[in-house]
C-alpha cells in the first residue's frame, strides 16, 4: 500500500495481447489510441494527420478501410507510420483479409457482420498468418436485431451478450489475440456494459465512449465514462471519440490518464479560474503556456496561479510554479520553494525556458541513471 492509499488504483487482471510491438493488458501502460479522418486513399494527407498524433504521443492509430482502394493505400500508411496500425473493417471480409496482408497490426471488427463461419475462418487465417490481433467493436447503435427484440432496447446485458457471442466466434477458430470494446453513447450504458464484461472475461478491454460529442461536450462525457471505468481498474487501452481533430482526441486521452495518475506524460499544469485579485491574465497566460509547451514530453509539473491566496501552497506541490504579484512582479518557485521574481513582460517566455531546462535535467538524470545500471 502506498503513502496515499486513496490514490490507488488496482487493476483488473487481463491477458496481454500485442498490437505491433504495442503490449496492450496485463501490467503494461494504458495506451492512447485515435483514429485518423482523411480519405485513406490520400496517402499523404493521412500519414501527415498520422504524424500529428505521433507527436501528440498516441500509441495506436485506427484507419478506415471501407474499400478496395483504401486497403491498397494502407500498405504505404503502415510503412510510414511510427506506431501500429488498426484497420477499420465493417461487413466486408476481403477488406480484413487484404488489411491484414498490408501489414495492418489489428483488425477492428465484428464478427458477427463479417458473414459465416467460413468468411470468419478466412479472416483469423489471415490475422494468424500475419500476426494480426483482432479488436472487437461492439456498439450501442447497431445492435444485432436479434438482441434487440430479446432485450427491448440496447442495455447493458445486450451489448455484454453480443460481446461474448463475437468472441466465441473468435474462440471457435482458436484465435485468442483479441480485445473487446462495447461503446455507447450513453455513459450510464457504456460504463455499466463495461462492469458486466469486465466481470464475465479476461480480455484485454478497449474503452471509449462513442459519439460523444464536440471537444467540451465529448471531453466531459469521455472523461466521465473512461475515467470512471480507469478508477475502479476496469480498461487496457482507450479511444477518446470527439468531433474534433484526432490530435485533440490523443491531448484528452493522455489528461485523463495524467489525472488519475496512471500515465504521465509532459506539462501537468494546475491553474487557478482567475478572479479580481489575479496579479495576471491568468486565462491568456495558461492558454499560451499550454501551447508553448505541447512539445515536452517529459513528465513534470507547472503551478500558475494569480495571487498569493493558494499559489504559494499549489507551488509547493510541483516542480515549477509562478504566483501573481503587485505592480507586474511575480514570484517564481522551483522544486517547492521561492526563488526569484519575473516581470510581466518576461512571464512565458521565462516559464518556457524554465520548464525546458527542468525537462533537460530530468531527462539527464534519468540516462545517468540508466546508464549506471547497466555497467
Amino acid at each position: 500500500m502506498s503513502v496515499r492509499p486513496w490514490r490507488d488504483i488496482v487493476r483488473r487482471p487481463s491477458r496481454q495481447i500485442m498490437v505491433g510491438n504495442v503490449p496492450v493488458g496485463g501490467d503494461a501502460p494504458v495506451t492512447v489510441q485515435t483514429m485518423t479522418n482523411t480519405p485513406t486513399p490520400d496517402v499523404r494527407a493521412t500519414v501527415d494527420q498520422i504524424r500529428r498524433c505521433e507527436e501528440a504521443g498516441v500509441d495506436i492509430i485506427r484507419v478506415s478501410c471501407p474499400d478496395v482502394e483504401s486497403t491498397a493505400a494502407l500498405k504505404q500508411i503502415v510503412r510510414a507510420s511510427r506506431v501500429p496500425i488498426v484497420a477499420d473493417i465493417h461487413f466486408h471480409y476481403k477488406r480484413a483479409l487484404e488489411a491484414a496482408d498490408a501489414g495492418a497490426a489489428c483488425l477492428r471488427i465484428n464478427p458477427g457482420n463479417i458473414g459465416s463461419s467460413e468468411r470468419v475462418a478466412e479472416v483469423v487465417r489471415a490475422a494468424k498468418a500475419n500476426g494480426c490481433a483482432i479488436r472487437i467493436g461492439v456498439n450501442a447503435g447497431s445492435l444485432e436485431k436479434d438482441l434487440l427484440e430479446k432485450y427491448g432496447e440496447p442495455c447493458p446485458e445486450a451489448l455484454v451478450e453480443s460481446a461474448l457471442d463475437h468472441i466465441k466466434l473468435l474462440q471457435d477458430h482458436d484465435f485468442h489475440e483479441y480485445k473487446v470494446a462495447v461503446k455507447a453513447s450513453d455513459v450510464f450504458l457504456a460504463v455499466a456494459a463495461y462492469q458486466g464484461l469486465a466481470e464475465a472475461t479476461d480480455c484485454p478491454l478497449h474503452l471509449g465512449i462513442t459519439e460523444a460529442g464536440g471537444l467540451i461536450g465529448g471531453t466531459v462525457k469521455s472523461s466521465i465514462g473512461i475515467g470512471s471505468l480507469l478508477w475502479f481498474g476496469i480498461g487496457d487501452t482507450i479511444r477518446v471519440s470527439l468531433s474534433a481533430e484526432p490530435e485533440e482526441e490523443v491531448r484528452v486521452g493522455f489528461e485523463i490518464l495524467k489525472a488519475l495518475g496512471i500515465r504521465n506524460r509532459g506539462v501537468r499544469v494546475v491553474s487557478c479560474p482567475s478572479c479580481a485579485r489575479q496579479g495576471f491574465d491568468v486565462i491568456r497566460t495558461v492558454q499560451k503556456l499550454e501551447e508553448r509547451l505541447q512539445h515536452i514530453r517529459t513528465p513534470m509539473s507547472l503551478s500558475v496561479l494569480g495571487c498569493v491566496v493558494n499559489g504559494p501552497g499549489e507551488a509547493r506541490e510541483t516542480d515549477i510554479g509562478i504566483t501573481g504579484g503587485g505592480n507586474g512582479r511575480h514570484m517564481v518557485y522551483l522544486s517547492g520553494v521561492t526563488d526569484h521574481h519575473v516581470e510581466d513582460a518576461d512571464m512565458v517566455d521565462h516559464i518556457v525556458r524554465l520548464v525546458e531546462a527542468k525537462a533537460a535535467e530530468i531527462e539527464a538524470q534519468a540516462a545517468a541513471l540508466e546508464q549506471a545500471a547497466a555497467e
